[in-house]
């Protein structure tokens, strides 16, 4: 049996840290002297409690989350704040502003209207969604409810490198693949959500960050598991909660702060992703399908032009241990996905697996 770790570039559930992996691993049967694993205890019992607790307060620290917003842990994935967004918020105004910038946020606008009338404010899909726009290109509604966008495109490798104005429009923004990877200003959103199996947990946990007043006005339908008052009201316990994904978050979270919190991680962020792309752009062999100023820092899509290369170049890759890299069935190539977790050493080490694999072709 091979106890080898690989690097592993998949795009979620992605890398977690080792070191969070193996005191996990170390408690697993026995949490702290509680004589069970966090797996089998009671959600409401006051050992499970604390650790709810202390993740929250950890989370709100690491990301200064003001006191006016609630820290939601919930169910669903970030694909069930499809329909939980506009069944919550649309009703202020029955209307909503969508970028579409990638794969899931076109879904989210698919869904939304089923609820309301709903405006594009841009969509990306007249270039292959290599680009996110600039402000100025953006089409608002100032009557809109809120505004919706992705923050990180992990299908087609694009990132938004700013944060829109909206004037008095509420922003919400579907943060799953790049949330603790650089610091951001809560304030100025009025929900952010992410699913957690990509920087922050395994799968199966979906976090969401809502301002104060905007809950409590949803559609008379909206679903009783995903009607953020009820949420709140029960902070995230109206049902047994993903215990065990919060525990890992909790533990996850600890590993940020140590490795100097979201701004120790945009700068690890931008060494992996900066290494990649200068490789790439110096190839002969391969293209990144991004726009420069588009790019992400967590997911670099990158292809030959020849399929047959391409996964030639998957095949050996896995084959010196850097799993995962092809691309999304959308957009075909590779993808390597450099999550928080992923160390610098697996970057360099693909790197020159790459230069090598140029060479020779």
């Amino acid at each position: 049996m091979n106890n080898a770790r690989v690097y592993n570039f998949a795009a979620g559930p992605s890398v977690l840290p080792l070191s969070v992996l193996e005191q996990a691993g170390a408690e697993i049967t026995n949490y702290r002297g509680s004589g069970m694993s966090v797996m089998e205890m009671s959600h409401r019992s006051k050992v499970f409690m604390e650790i709810f607790q202390e993740t929250q307060d950890k989370l709100r620290r690491l990301m200064n989350i003001p006191q006016n917003y609630r820290i939601l842990f919930l169910q669903t994935g970030a694909s069930g704040q499809f329909s939980a967004i506009p069944l919550n918020l649309i009703g202020a105004t029955g209307k909503a502003d969508y970028a579409v910038t990638g794969n899931f946020s076109n879904l989210a606008c698919q869904e939304a209207a089923k609820y309301g009338k709903i405006s594009l404010a841009c969509d990306t899909g007249d270039r292959n969604h290599c680009y996110i726009p600039r402000q100025e290109a953006l089409k608002l509604d100032p009557e809109a409810s809120y505004f919706y966008y992705c923050a990180n495109n992990t299908i087609y490798g694009t990132e938004w490198d700013y944060i829109p104005e909206t004037g008095d429009v509420p922003l919400v923004c579907d943060m799953s693949s790049d949330i603790l990877s650089m610091p951001v200003d809560v304030s100025r959103f009025g929900l952010i959500y992410a699913g957690a199996q990509k920087n922050m947990a395994p799968a199966g946990l979906t976090v969401v960050i809502i301002r104060d007043g905007l809950a409590g006005h949803e559609l008379p339908f909206t679903p009783l598991m995903m009607n953020y008052q009820t949420m709140i009201d029960k902070d995230s316990m109206y049902n047994t909660p993903p215990c065990w994904c919060i525990y890992m978050l909790g533990l996850t979270l600890d590993w940020v702060a140590e490795n100097g919190g979201p701004e120790g991680m945009e700068r690890l962020k931008w060494q992996r992703a900066n290494l990649l792309y200068e490789v790439l752009d110096s190839s002969r062999l391969f293209t990144c399908h991004a726009d420069k100023g588009s790019r992400s820092g967590m997911n670099v899509t990158f292809r030959t032009g020849d399929e047959a290369l391409d996964a030639k170049f998957v095949k050996e890759a896995t084959e010196a241990g850097f799993v995962n890299l092809k691309g999304h069935r959308k957009t075909g190539g590779m993808r390597a996905s450099i999550y928080n977790a992923m160390p610098v050493e697996g970057v360099e080490k693909l790197c020159e697996f790459i230069l090598e694999f140029d060479k020779n072709h």
